[in-house]
């Protein structure tokens, strides 16, 4: 999957424009992201040596990213005639989701196990997951 990541509220406190403490395995979850062979992307309002220095900070960590502000590598809006300023990535890790940002470890849950936020909330509240009943299908070959 593409797996676009927030840096500050999400990777690190919030300190902008400095950088805060790491927050607890996160970078230890995204190298583990990395090796389960996700693409992430780095999509963050920090620019220029903000940017720069947040981008250094993941790397001395250990988090190579995919591509950092946009959607791959080489993308150049003056190049890309498709170019639109909103990522097509498959997850967004953010503190600003709807009810906040999990654990990291319940992060890397949900994605290895394809997990949803009403998986989540079923299982720690005692409930059995509810799945909808699968259709029969009936091949009727004449």
């Amino acid at each position: 999957m593409t797996i676009a990541v927030d840096f500050d509220g999400t990777i690190v406190e919030h300190a902008y424009p400095k950088i805060g403490k790491e927050i607890p395995f996160a970078t230890e979850t995204l190298r583990q992201l990395i090796q389960d062979r996700h693409k992430l992307v780095l999509w963050t309002v920090r620019e220029d040596e903000l940017l720069q220095e947040a981008i250094d900070w993941c790397r001395e960590r250990g988090v190579e990213f995919y591509a950092i502000n946009r959607d791959y590598p080489e993308e150049e809006r003056e190049k890309n005639n498709h170019f639109s300023r909103k990522l097509k990535v498959d997850i967004w890790i953010d503190d600003r989701n709807i009810g906040g940002l999990p654990d990291w470890g319940t992060i890397y849950r949900m994605i290895r196990e394809h997990l949803t936020w009403d998986d989540i909330i079923r299982e720690n509240s005692g409930a059995l997951p509810q799945y909808p009943e699968k259709k029969k299908r009936r091949w009727f070959g004449f």
